[in-house]
């Protein structure tokens, strides 16, 4: 846990002692992709769906599949598919011939953890009925409203390569992550490493080795525990300054909407929380603009010829904006 000088008003020693736990398992299976699981960390400490981006082979939904091994709920995997129906993701209403009515069939987004696999194969009809569960965490088939399980999250993976039978997500539906995480290739070190784990081993035997360590009732209790985490007013304003000028860069074409100053709050806070401080400071606003913000945005199309990237784009917004000391 981080040293410093402040007394620490809010108790986080079993928050942060659970998090090192679920990173210590997921290292048994995982060889380095820090970054990728702290973000899902905070995914699932501020109550976010994360879109994860990738190319084949980076661990995307193995770490997806561990992240659902680790925690105490349950699971379920959707392949999205261009001939997938609205239908075969939330569920039917089927005759019942017996008592002669319609009984509501729940499909496989009625779980705890979600893996959505390839979500950009699915056509647009298919994505539109993600919208209503993403956000409100419930289904409405045939005028019934149907709530969703706590925990809910959503882990998302897409292939930024191979865009051939693939659809673009709508904006709205981008809008509801609250990450979008790009996975890197391992270092040359990494992938020896890897090689060295993971000879003679298959995959179910990695992750037989991996136990549980997190209950449902424990992330209910560290999410109240970081939305009690300490922001001062003037952090409060460098974030509605940050997402403010993505609204009026002449660079942007769409800028960010109001969901992504309240995520960034979110995930900041869940930041000071894994790192053991009880406050937030400018670094943890800053650590994750990028991965709040890189979705949500749009280039112009002057710019994206240029070659300049939306990461890119929000390291200039940052270095411009003053930091509030």
């Amino acid at each position: 846990m981080e040293d410093n000088i402040f007394e620490q008003r809010i108790e986080l020693n079993g928050l942060y002692r659970s998090m090192e736990s679920i990173r210590n398992e997921v290292s048994k299976v995982i060889v380095g992709q820090h970054r990728m699981l702290d973000l899902m960390l905070i995914g699932l400490l501020c109550d976010g769906h994360i879109l994860i981006e990738g190319v084949p082979g980076v661990a995307k939904t193995l770490t997806a599949k561990l992240m659902a091994k680790i925690i105490d709920v349950d699971f379920s995997r959707l392949q999205f598919t261009p001939d997938l129906m609205p239908s075969d993701v939330i569920g039917t209403s089927v005759f019942n011939t017996r008592e002669g009515d319609f009984k509501f069939k729940p499909g496989p987004v009625f779980s705890n953890i979600i893996l959505i696999d390839e979500i950009n194969r699915a056509p647009a009809k298919t994505q539109a009925a993600l919208f209503e569960v993403m956000e409100e965490r419930q289904v409405t088939v045939d005028g019934v409203t149907h709530e969703m399980r706590f925990p809910f999250i959503i882990l998302a993976t897409q292939n930024p390569i191979e865009q051939e039978g693939t659809y673009r997500l709508p904006e709205a539906q981008l809008d509801r992550f609250i990450f979008k995480i790009d996975v890197k290739y391992p270092s040359l070190q990494e992938e020896i490493n890897i090689l060295n784990s993971q000879q003679g081993r298959s995959q179910s035997q990695l992750l037989s080795e991996v136990n549980k360590v997190l209950s449902a009732k424990e992330i209910m209790e560290f999410r109240t525990l970081v939305q009690s985490i300490i922001i001062e007013p003037k952090l409060v304003e460098f974030i509605a300054r940050i997402v403010h000028e993505t609204r009026n860069n002449p660079a942007l074409y769409l800028g960010a909407s109001p969901r992504a100053s309240l995520s960034i709050l979110r995930a900041a806070k869940a930041n000071a929380a894994l790192k053991g401080r009880d406050f937030v400071t400018p670094e943890d606003i800053k650590e994750i603009a990028g991965p709040v913000l890189r979705h949500r945005i749009i280039l112009t199309p002057e710019k994206e010829m240029e070659g300049i990237t939306a990461d890119e784009l929000i390291d200039n917004i940052l270095k411009a904006i003053e930091i509030p000391r």
